[in-house]
Protein backbone atom coordinates (compact mmCIF):
# COMPACT_ATOMS: atom_id res chain seq x y z
CA UNK A 1 0.00 0.00 0.00
CA UNK A 2 2.95 2.33 0.55
CA UNK A 3 6.36 2.47 -1.07
CA UNK A 4 9.36 1.36 1.01
CA UNK A 5 11.00 4.76 0.46
CA UNK A 6 7.98 6.43 2.10
CA UNK A 7 8.22 4.13 5.13
CA UNK A 8 11.95 4.66 5.61
CA UNK A 9 11.60 8.44 5.08
CA UNK A 10 8.85 8.54 7.76
CA UNK A 11 11.09 6.77 10.29
CA UNK A 12 14.10 8.94 9.42
CA UNK A 13 11.98 12.07 10.00
CA UNK A 14 10.67 10.67 13.28
CA UNK A 15 14.22 10.00 14.53
CA UNK A 16 15.30 13.52 13.54
CA UNK A 17 12.30 14.91 15.41
CA UNK A 18 12.69 13.08 18.75
CA UNK A 19 16.31 11.95 19.00
CA UNK A 20 17.52 15.35 20.31
CA UNK A 21 15.29 14.66 23.35
CA UNK A 22 15.91 10.96 23.95
CA UNK A 23 19.49 10.54 22.58
CA UNK A 24 18.83 6.91 21.58
CA UNK A 25 20.32 6.72 18.06
CA UNK A 26 24.04 7.44 18.47
CA UNK A 27 25.02 7.07 14.79
CA UNK A 28 22.70 6.93 11.80
CA UNK A 29 23.03 5.54 8.28
CA UNK A 30 20.09 7.42 6.77
CA UNK A 31 21.59 7.91 3.30
CA UNK A 32 22.39 4.22 2.92
CA UNK A 33 18.96 3.26 4.31
CA UNK A 34 17.14 5.49 1.80
CA UNK A 35 19.23 4.02 -1.03
CA UNK A 36 18.36 0.48 0.14
CA UNK A 37 14.67 1.46 0.28
CA UNK A 38 14.81 2.59 -3.36
CA UNK A 39 16.33 -0.78 -4.29
CA UNK A 40 13.46 -2.56 -2.48
CA UNK A 41 10.89 -0.53 -4.46
CA UNK A 42 12.75 -1.34 -7.69
CA UNK A 43 12.74 -5.04 -6.80
CA UNK A 44 9.00 -4.95 -6.04
CA UNK A 45 8.19 -3.15 -9.29
CA UNK A 46 10.03 -5.63 -11.50
CA UNK A 47 10.32 -8.75 -9.32
CA UNK A 48 8.54 -12.12 -9.26
CA UNK A 49 5.25 -12.80 -7.48
CA UNK A 50 4.66 -11.68 -3.89
CA UNK A 51 4.70 -15.20 -2.40
CA UNK A 52 8.18 -15.92 -3.72
CA UNK A 53 9.55 -12.61 -2.35
CA UNK A 54 7.85 -13.07 1.01
CA UNK A 55 9.49 -16.45 1.46
CA UNK A 56 12.92 -15.23 0.42
CA UNK A 57 12.80 -11.83 2.18
CA UNK A 58 10.36 -12.09 5.13
CA UNK A 59 11.42 -8.65 6.45
CA UNK A 60 11.73 -6.90 3.08
CA UNK A 61 11.97 -3.14 3.54
CA UNK A 62 11.34 -3.19 7.31
CA UNK A 63 13.29 -0.42 9.15
CA UNK A 64 15.32 -1.72 12.12
CA UNK A 65 17.80 -0.36 14.65
CA UNK A 66 20.76 -2.20 16.19
CA UNK A 67 22.33 -1.96 19.64
CA UNK A 68 25.75 -0.32 19.22
CA UNK A 69 27.44 -3.31 20.91
CA UNK A 70 26.73 -5.33 17.73
CA UNK A 71 28.85 -4.99 14.60
CA UNK A 72 26.93 -3.22 11.84
CA UNK A 73 29.20 -2.58 8.86
CA UNK A 74 30.48 1.01 8.74
CA UNK A 75 29.04 1.91 12.16
CA UNK A 76 30.88 2.47 15.47
CA UNK A 77 31.21 -0.52 17.81
CA UNK A 78 32.46 0.93 21.11
CA UNK A 79 30.01 -0.44 23.70
CA UNK A 80 30.38 2.95 25.34
CA UNK A 81 34.09 2.46 26.09
CA UNK A 82 36.12 5.65 25.56
CA UNK A 83 39.28 3.86 24.39
CA UNK A 84 37.22 2.19 21.60
CA UNK A 85 35.69 5.42 20.30
CA UNK A 86 37.48 5.11 16.95
CA UNK A 87 36.47 1.47 16.36
CA UNK A 88 34.33 1.09 13.22
CA UNK A 89 32.78 -2.28 12.35
CA UNK A 90 34.20 -3.85 9.20
CA UNK A 91 31.61 -6.64 9.07
CA UNK A 92 28.12 -7.50 10.38
CA UNK A 93 27.30 -9.54 13.48
CA UNK A 94 25.66 -12.86 12.54
CA UNK A 95 22.15 -11.76 13.55
CA UNK A 96 22.55 -8.40 11.78
CA UNK A 97 23.68 -10.18 8.63
CA UNK A 98 20.65 -12.53 8.81
CA UNK A 99 18.23 -9.62 9.26
CA UNK A 100 19.79 -7.78 6.29
CA UNK A 101 19.57 -10.93 4.16
CA UNK A 102 15.89 -11.16 5.12
CA UNK A 103 15.44 -7.66 3.64
CA UNK A 104 15.52 -5.50 6.78
CA UNK A 105 16.98 -1.98 6.48
CA UNK A 106 19.12 -0.74 9.43
CA UNK A 107 18.62 2.95 10.23
CA UNK A 108 21.49 3.21 12.71
CA UNK A 109 22.93 2.06 16.03
CA UNK A 110 21.60 2.81 19.51
CA UNK A 111 23.08 3.59 22.91
CA UNK A 112 23.97 1.10 25.64
CA UNK A 113 25.63 1.12 29.05
CA UNK A 114 29.42 0.98 29.34
CA UNK A 115 30.46 -2.55 28.34
CA UNK A 116 26.77 -3.57 28.51
CA UNK A 117 26.99 -4.29 32.24
CA UNK A 118 24.66 -1.79 33.89
CA UNK A 119 20.96 -1.06 33.83
CA UNK A 120 21.18 2.63 32.94
CA UNK A 121 22.23 3.37 29.34
CA UNK A 122 24.78 6.11 29.86
CA UNK A 123 28.47 6.26 28.99
CA UNK A 124 31.34 8.68 28.39
CA UNK A 125 31.21 8.27 24.60
CA UNK A 126 27.57 9.12 23.82
CA UNK A 127 26.11 10.45 27.07
CA UNK A 128 22.76 9.44 28.52
CA UNK A 129 19.60 8.09 26.87
CA UNK A 130 16.23 9.32 28.18
CA UNK A 131 12.90 7.58 28.61
CA UNK A 132 10.30 8.83 26.07
CA UNK A 133 7.54 8.68 28.73
CA UNK A 134 9.50 10.93 31.11
CA UNK A 135 12.88 12.34 30.09
CA UNK A 136 13.97 12.36 33.75
CA UNK A 137 13.71 8.55 33.89
CA UNK A 138 16.11 5.81 32.83
CA UNK A 139 15.60 3.61 29.77
CA UNK A 140 17.19 0.55 31.38
CA UNK A 141 20.23 -1.28 30.14
CA UNK A 142 22.12 -2.43 28.49
CA UNK A 143 19.88 -2.40 25.38
CA UNK A 144 18.38 0.90 26.58
CA UNK A 145 18.78 2.81 23.32
CA UNK A 146 16.69 0.11 21.61
CA UNK A 147 13.95 0.29 24.25
CA UNK A 148 13.80 4.07 23.95
CA UNK A 149 13.89 4.22 20.13
CA UNK A 150 11.11 1.62 19.79
CA UNK A 151 8.89 3.25 22.42
CA UNK A 152 9.26 6.61 20.67
CA UNK A 153 8.06 5.02 17.37
CA UNK A 154 11.43 5.56 15.67
CA UNK A 155 11.94 1.93 14.63
CA UNK A 156 9.96 -1.27 14.06
CA UNK A 157 12.41 -3.91 15.29
CA UNK A 158 15.42 -3.76 17.60
CA UNK A 159 18.41 -6.06 17.98
CA UNK A 160 19.20 -6.52 21.68
CA UNK A 161 21.32 -8.77 23.89
CA UNK A 162 20.73 -9.93 27.45
CA UNK A 163 23.01 -11.43 30.12
CA UNK A 164 21.23 -10.07 33.19
CA UNK A 165 18.02 -8.60 31.77
CA UNK A 166 19.50 -6.29 29.12
CA UNK A 167 16.60 -6.89 26.70
CA UNK A 168 13.82 -7.23 29.27
CA UNK A 169 14.54 -4.25 31.56
CA UNK A 170 14.59 -1.73 28.66
CA UNK A 171 11.48 -3.38 27.20
CA UNK A 172 9.77 -3.05 30.60
CA UNK A 173 10.83 0.54 31.35
CA UNK A 174 9.86 1.66 27.83
CA UNK A 175 6.63 -0.31 27.45
CA UNK A 176 7.60 -2.51 24.47
CA UNK A 177 8.01 -6.26 23.90
CA UNK A 178 11.31 -8.09 24.28
CA UNK A 179 12.23 -11.75 24.11
CA UNK A 180 15.20 -13.53 25.68
CA UNK A 181 15.29 -16.83 23.81
CA UNK A 182 16.25 -20.21 25.22
CA UNK A 183 20.03 -20.20 25.66
CA UNK A 184 22.19 -21.34 22.75
CA UNK A 185 19.69 -20.93 19.91
CA UNK A 186 20.40 -17.44 18.51
CA UNK A 187 24.13 -16.82 17.78
CA UNK A 188 25.90 -14.11 19.80
CA UNK A 189 28.86 -13.65 17.41
CA UNK A 190 29.86 -10.15 16.42
CA UNK A 191 29.13 -8.21 19.58
CA UNK A 192 31.52 -6.55 22.01
CA UNK A 193 32.07 -7.68 24.64
CA UNK A 194 31.33 -11.24 23.50
CA UNK A 195 30.82 -13.84 26.21
CA UNK A 196 33.59 -16.27 27.13
CA UNK A 197 33.74 -19.31 29.41
CA UNK A 198 30.51 -20.01 31.33
CA UNK A 199 29.01 -16.73 30.17
CA UNK A 200 28.50 -18.14 26.67
CA UNK A 201 25.63 -20.10 28.27
CA UNK A 202 24.08 -16.98 29.83
CA UNK A 203 24.31 -14.33 27.09
CA UNK A 204 21.31 -14.29 24.73
CA UNK A 205 20.64 -12.24 21.60
CA UNK A 206 17.00 -11.53 20.84
CA UNK A 207 14.35 -9.27 19.31
CA UNK A 208 12.70 -6.15 20.74
CA UNK A 209 9.50 -4.90 19.07
CA UNK A 210 6.53 -2.60 19.59
CA UNK A 211 4.07 -5.33 18.63
CA UNK A 212 3.95 -8.88 20.00
CA UNK A 213 3.24 -10.44 16.60
CA UNK A 214 6.63 -9.18 15.31
CA UNK A 215 8.68 -11.14 17.88
CA UNK A 216 8.23 -14.55 16.28
CA UNK A 217 9.13 -13.72 12.63
CA UNK A 218 12.19 -11.77 13.80
CA UNK A 219 13.22 -14.61 16.14
CA UNK A 220 12.96 -17.07 13.22
CA UNK A 221 15.33 -14.94 11.13
CA UNK A 222 17.77 -14.38 14.04
CA UNK A 223 17.89 -18.09 14.92
CA UNK A 224 18.48 -19.25 11.34
CA UNK A 225 18.93 -23.06 11.20
CA UNK A 226 18.80 -23.16 15.03
CA UNK A 227 15.09 -22.28 14.88
CA UNK A 228 14.25 -25.98 14.53
CA UNK A 229 15.06 -26.39 18.25
CA UNK A 230 12.20 -24.03 19.09
CA UNK A 231 8.63 -25.22 18.64
CA UNK A 232 7.43 -22.14 16.78
CA UNK A 233 5.24 -24.14 14.39
CA UNK A 234 3.30 -25.79 17.21
CA UNK A 235 -0.19 -24.43 17.70
CA UNK A 236 -0.68 -23.18 21.27
CA UNK A 237 -3.97 -23.76 23.08
CA UNK A 238 -3.96 -21.11 25.82
CA UNK A 239 -6.63 -22.96 27.81
CA UNK A 240 -4.27 -25.93 28.16
CA UNK A 241 -1.34 -23.92 29.53
CA UNK A 242 -0.59 -24.48 33.22
CA UNK A 243 -0.15 -20.96 34.57
CA UNK A 244 1.93 -20.27 37.69
CA UNK A 245 2.32 -16.92 39.42
CA UNK A 246 4.93 -15.59 41.84
CA UNK A 247 4.45 -12.06 43.20
CA UNK A 248 8.01 -11.41 44.39
CA UNK A 249 11.34 -13.12 45.03
CA UNK A 250 10.55 -13.92 48.66
CA UNK A 251 12.21 -10.86 50.16
CA UNK A 252 15.90 -10.58 49.24
CA UNK A 253 17.82 -8.13 51.42
CA UNK A 254 19.65 -6.85 48.32
CA UNK A 255 16.54 -5.93 46.31
CA UNK A 256 13.71 -3.37 46.69
CA UNK A 257 10.20 -4.62 47.54
CA UNK A 258 7.94 -4.84 44.47
CA UNK A 259 5.87 -1.67 43.84
CA UNK A 260 2.15 -1.94 44.59
CA UNK A 261 1.25 -0.88 41.03
CA UNK A 262 3.35 -3.68 39.54
CA UNK A 263 1.67 -6.20 41.87
CA UNK A 264 -1.78 -4.84 40.95
CA UNK A 265 -1.00 -5.15 37.23
CA UNK A 266 0.09 -8.77 37.76
CA UNK A 267 -3.09 -9.46 39.76
CA UNK A 268 -5.19 -8.09 36.88
CA UNK A 269 -3.42 -10.48 34.48
CA UNK A 270 -4.20 -13.43 36.79
CA UNK A 271 -7.86 -12.38 37.08
CA UNK A 272 -8.16 -11.94 33.31
CA UNK A 273 -6.61 -15.34 32.55
CA UNK A 274 -8.92 -17.05 35.03
CA UNK A 275 -12.12 -15.32 33.91
CA UNK A 276 -11.47 -15.28 30.16
CA UNK A 277 -9.72 -18.64 29.63
CA UNK A 278 -11.29 -20.54 32.51
CA UNK A 279 -7.85 -21.63 33.76
CA UNK A 280 -6.66 -21.72 37.36
CA UNK A 281 -3.46 -19.76 38.00
CA UNK A 282 -1.44 -21.49 40.70
CA UNK A 283 0.43 -19.24 43.13
CA UNK A 284 3.89 -20.60 43.89
CA UNK A 285 6.70 -19.67 46.29
CA UNK A 286 10.10 -20.85 45.08
CA UNK A 287 12.38 -20.37 48.07
CA UNK A 288 15.70 -20.20 46.17
CA UNK A 289 14.52 -17.17 44.13
CA UNK A 290 15.28 -15.10 47.25
CA UNK A 291 18.96 -15.64 46.44
CA UNK A 292 18.66 -14.65 42.77
CA UNK A 293 21.36 -11.97 42.86
CA UNK A 294 23.86 -14.12 44.76
CA UNK A 295 23.24 -17.12 42.45
CA UNK A 296 23.61 -15.01 39.28
CA UNK A 297 26.77 -13.35 40.59
CA UNK A 298 28.39 -16.67 41.60
CA UNK A 299 27.48 -18.43 38.36
CA UNK A 300 28.68 -15.50 36.22
CA UNK A 301 32.15 -15.67 37.82
CA UNK A 302 32.50 -19.47 37.95
CA UNK A 303 34.80 -21.63 35.80
CA UNK A 304 33.41 -23.48 32.79
CA UNK A 305 33.46 -27.27 32.34
CA UNK A 306 37.00 -27.08 30.96
CA UNK A 307 38.20 -25.07 33.95
CA UNK A 308 38.43 -21.76 32.06
CA UNK A 309 38.08 -18.73 34.32
CA UNK A 310 35.35 -16.19 33.57
CA UNK A 311 36.67 -13.07 31.84
CA UNK A 312 37.36 -10.30 34.33
CA UNK A 313 35.41 -7.08 33.91
CA UNK A 314 38.53 -5.02 34.73
CA UNK A 315 40.29 -6.65 31.72
CA UNK A 316 37.37 -5.71 29.49
CA UNK A 317 37.49 -2.13 30.76
CA UNK A 318 41.10 -1.98 29.62
CA UNK A 319 40.05 -3.52 26.27
CA UNK A 320 43.11 -5.82 26.14
CA UNK A 321 45.40 -2.90 26.93
CA UNK A 322 46.55 -1.94 30.44
CA UNK A 323 44.33 -3.52 33.13
CA UNK A 324 42.13 -1.00 34.95
CA UNK A 325 42.58 -0.56 38.72
CA UNK A 326 39.08 0.15 40.06
CA UNK A 327 40.23 1.95 43.25
CA UNK A 328 42.51 4.25 41.24
CA UNK A 329 39.68 4.86 38.74
CA UNK A 330 37.37 5.74 41.66
CA UNK A 331 39.87 8.35 42.91
CA UNK A 332 40.09 9.78 39.37
CA UNK A 333 36.28 9.72 39.04
CA UNK A 334 35.89 11.78 42.24
CA UNK A 335 37.90 14.59 40.65
CA UNK A 336 36.30 14.22 37.21
CA UNK A 337 39.36 12.60 35.60
CA UNK A 338 38.15 9.05 34.85
CA UNK A 339 37.00 8.00 31.38
CA UNK A 340 34.74 5.34 32.97
CA UNK A 341 31.26 5.59 34.49
CA UNK A 342 30.74 5.10 38.24
CA UNK A 343 28.69 1.88 37.80
CA UNK A 344 31.52 0.33 35.73
CA UNK A 345 34.10 1.25 38.40
CA UNK A 346 31.82 -0.12 41.15
CA UNK A 347 31.39 -3.39 39.24
CA UNK A 348 35.16 -3.70 38.98
CA UNK A 349 35.40 -3.31 42.77
CA UNK A 350 32.62 -5.82 43.59
CA UNK A 351 34.11 -8.37 41.16
CA UNK A 352 37.16 -8.62 43.42
CA UNK A 353 34.97 -9.17 46.52
CA UNK A 354 32.93 -12.00 44.92
CA UNK A 355 36.07 -14.06 44.39
CA UNK A 356 37.17 -13.80 48.05
CA UNK A 357 34.66 -16.37 49.35
CA UNK A 358 35.24 -19.46 47.17
CA UNK A 359 33.34 -21.87 49.46
CA UNK A 360 30.26 -19.66 49.49
CA UNK A 361 30.50 -19.31 45.71
CA UNK A 362 30.52 -23.08 45.15
CA UNK A 363 27.39 -23.46 47.32
CA UNK A 364 25.59 -20.77 45.33
CA UNK A 365 26.52 -22.38 41.99
CA UNK A 366 25.14 -25.67 43.31
CA UNK A 367 21.96 -23.87 44.46
CA UNK A 368 21.60 -22.39 40.96
CA UNK A 369 21.78 -25.83 39.33
CA UNK A 370 19.20 -27.19 41.75
CA UNK A 371 16.92 -24.17 41.09
CA UNK A 372 17.21 -24.83 37.35
CA UNK A 373 16.02 -28.44 37.85
CA UNK A 374 13.18 -27.22 40.09
CA UNK A 375 12.04 -24.68 37.49
CA UNK A 376 12.18 -27.12 34.58
CA UNK A 377 10.15 -29.64 36.62
CA UNK A 378 7.58 -27.02 37.68
CA UNK A 379 7.05 -25.60 34.17
CA UNK A 380 7.31 -28.84 32.19
CA UNK A 381 6.08 -29.02 28.58
CA UNK A 382 3.05 -26.75 29.08
CA UNK A 383 3.78 -24.31 31.93
CA UNK A 384 4.18 -20.51 31.98
CA UNK A 385 5.28 -18.53 35.04
CA UNK A 386 4.15 -14.92 35.61
CA UNK A 387 6.87 -12.98 37.44
CA UNK A 388 7.59 -9.26 38.00
CA UNK A 389 10.01 -7.68 35.50
CA UNK A 390 11.65 -5.42 38.09
CA UNK A 391 10.78 -4.30 41.62
CA UNK A 392 10.07 -0.71 40.49
CA UNK A 393 8.77 1.19 37.47
CA UNK A 394 11.40 3.18 35.50
CA UNK A 395 13.55 4.93 38.15
CA UNK A 396 14.91 8.47 37.86
CA UNK A 397 18.36 8.96 36.32
CA UNK A 398 21.30 7.93 38.54
CA UNK A 399 19.08 6.35 41.23
CA UNK A 400 19.94 2.72 40.23
CA UNK A 401 23.34 3.23 41.90
CA UNK A 402 21.45 3.27 45.25
CA UNK A 403 19.80 -0.13 44.53
CA UNK A 404 22.35 -1.74 42.21
CA UNK A 405 21.04 -5.31 42.49
CA UNK A 406 17.39 -4.77 41.48
CA UNK A 407 18.19 -6.37 38.12
CA UNK A 408 18.13 -9.75 39.93
CA UNK A 409 14.47 -10.13 38.88
CA UNK A 410 15.57 -10.57 35.27
CA UNK A 411 19.14 -11.87 35.77
CA UNK A 412 18.16 -15.15 37.43
CA UNK A 413 16.59 -16.44 34.20
CA UNK A 414 19.88 -15.95 32.29
CA UNK A 415 21.75 -18.40 34.49
CA UNK A 416 18.74 -20.77 34.42
CA UNK A 417 18.76 -20.64 30.57
CA UNK A 418 14.96 -20.26 30.33
CA UNK A 419 13.08 -18.37 27.59
CA UNK A 420 11.36 -15.19 28.81
CA UNK A 421 9.07 -12.73 27.01
CA UNK A 422 8.71 -9.25 28.47
CA UNK A 423 5.16 -8.00 27.94
CA UNK A 424 3.86 -4.41 28.49
CA UNK A 425 0.64 -3.90 30.49
CA UNK A 426 -0.28 -0.27 29.81
CA UNK A 427 0.74 2.78 31.86
CA UNK A 428 0.61 3.34 35.61
CA UNK A 429 -0.57 6.38 37.59
CA UNK A 430 2.58 8.38 36.72
CA UNK A 431 2.20 7.65 33.00
CA UNK A 432 5.08 5.14 33.08
CA UNK A 433 4.94 1.63 31.57
CA UNK A 434 3.94 -1.43 33.58
CA UNK A 435 4.70 -4.98 32.49
CA UNK A 436 5.32 -8.62 33.32
CA UNK A 437 7.78 -11.43 32.54
CA UNK A 438 6.42 -14.64 30.99
CA UNK A 439 8.73 -17.60 31.63
CA UNK A 440 8.67 -21.14 30.19
CA UNK A 441 10.85 -24.26 30.31
CA UNK A 442 13.75 -24.54 27.84
CA UNK A 443 12.79 -24.56 24.13
CA UNK A 444 9.17 -23.62 24.94
CA UNK A 445 9.55 -20.07 23.60
CA UNK A 446 6.35 -20.64 21.58
CA UNK A 447 4.32 -20.64 24.82
CA UNK A 448 5.52 -17.28 26.14
CA UNK A 449 5.21 -15.67 22.68
CA UNK A 450 1.61 -16.90 22.39
CA UNK A 451 0.71 -15.57 25.85
CA UNK A 452 2.33 -12.21 24.96
CA UNK A 453 0.13 -11.92 21.85
CA UNK A 454 -2.92 -12.73 23.98
CA UNK A 455 -2.06 -10.18 26.71
CA UNK A 456 -1.39 -7.50 24.09
CA UNK A 457 -5.00 -7.83 22.91
CA UNK A 458 -6.30 -7.84 26.49
CA UNK A 459 -4.19 -4.99 27.92
CA UNK A 460 -3.40 -2.85 24.87
CA UNK A 461 0.33 -3.44 24.48
CA UNK A 462 2.55 -0.50 23.52
CA UNK A 463 1.17 3.01 24.14
CA UNK A 464 2.55 6.01 22.22
CA UNK A 465 4.32 8.37 24.67
CA UNK A 466 2.32 11.58 24.97
CA UNK A 467 5.29 13.88 25.58
CA UNK A 468 7.27 13.02 22.47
Amino acid sequence: QVACIEVVEAYVERIKEVNPLINAVVKDRFEEALQEARQVDKLLSEGPGDDCLEEKFPLLGVPITVKEAFSLYGMPNTSGLVNRRNVIATSDATVVSRLKQAGAIPLGVTNCSELCMWYESSNRVYGRTNNPYDLQRIVGGSSGGEGSVLAAACSVIGVGSDIGGSIRMPAFFNGVFGHKPTTGVVPNDGQFPDAQGVRTSYLCTGPMCRYAEDLEPVLRVMAGPGVSKLKLNEKVSLEKIKFHCMDHDGGSVFVSPVDKEILQAQKKVVEHLESDLGVQVKHVAIHKMKYSFQIWSAMMSSKDSEGQEAQRFTDLLGDHGKPVWPLWELMKWLVGMSSHTLPAIALGLTEKLVNLNLNGKAKLVSMGKSLQEEMEALLGPDGVLLYPSHPTIAPKHNSPICMPFNFAYTAIFNVLGLPVTQCPLGLGSEGLPLGIQLVAASYNDHLTLAVARYLEKAFGGWVLPGEV
